[in-house]
């Protein structure tokens, strides 16, 4: 499937407009592992994910990280074009957590059209309410959820990503993920252990029993 069929809303524009995108659109393929997009890069562009994974993150001073979310197939990525963002004032990184091939479209091309276009300035809205949505869900998690029911959280939501029980996951990359740190994630981890929810090994996270995971989940 062609690129119109990842970004729909481009259907929705004049034929001038459209070609525009599509004469200044790229594909990229990303390997896993590369930062495509940090607070020192400039202005990288708008991402559409043709397929693959990508995180979106913020990093601490003292270097902790913590995702803020992810993006799958067919999701759209504009705080990578956030120079044309004039109030954003903090920097969000995107990393590839899989190999990923995406679709780049120039900042500059989205926001001379955004500036013409109704259609693609109330898109850019919605857009970005939906991503601050997503990090405010984040705030509420950190402040009100328990440390255990994030974690739990967190692997079940892994088991959908990879569909998989065996997670590829070491105890750093779950706390960069839970923007905490990895002594107190595998502190958490070793009890989930004790209480035969997971077993660990090197660089590995089995899911031995969901139902006790999800339960985890349940409790007051």
């Amino acid at each position: 499937m062609g690129f119109a069929e990842y970004f729909p809303v481009i259907r929705k524009l004049t034929p001038a407009q459209r070609k525009r995108i599509e004469e200044s659109v790229t594909e990229k393929k990303v390997p896993k592992g590369m930062v495509i997009h940090d607070g020192t890069t400039g202005c990288t562009g708008l991402l559409v994910v043709r397929s693959g994974l990508l995180r979106a993150y913020m990093l601490s001073d003292e270097g902790r990280e913590i995702t803020l979310y992810r993006l799958f197939e067919r999701d759209v990525c504009l705080f990578s074009a956030s120079c044309m963002l004039r109030s954003i004032q903090f920097d969000i990184n995107i990393q590839a957590e899989k190999d990923t091939e995406l679709w780049v479209i120039p900042a500059h091309v989205w926001q001379q059209l955004t500036e013409e276009s109704a259609v693609l300035s109330n898109y850019t809205s919605e857009l970005m309410a939906g991503r601050f949505t997503d990090v405010m869900w984040l705030i509420e998690q950190i402040m009100w959820k328990s440390l255990d029911k994030r974690v739990a959280d967190f692997l079940l939501e892994e088991m959908t990503v990879e569909d998989s029980e065996v997670l590829k996951l070491t105890h750093e990359a779950v706390a960069a993920h839970l923007g905490t740190a990895r002594e107190v994630v595998t502190r958490m981890l070793r009890y989930f252990q004790s209480e035969g929810i997971v077993k660990l090994s090197r660089g590995t996270i089995e899911i031995l029993d969901t139902a006790k995971l999800e339960a985890v989940l349940e409790e007051k």
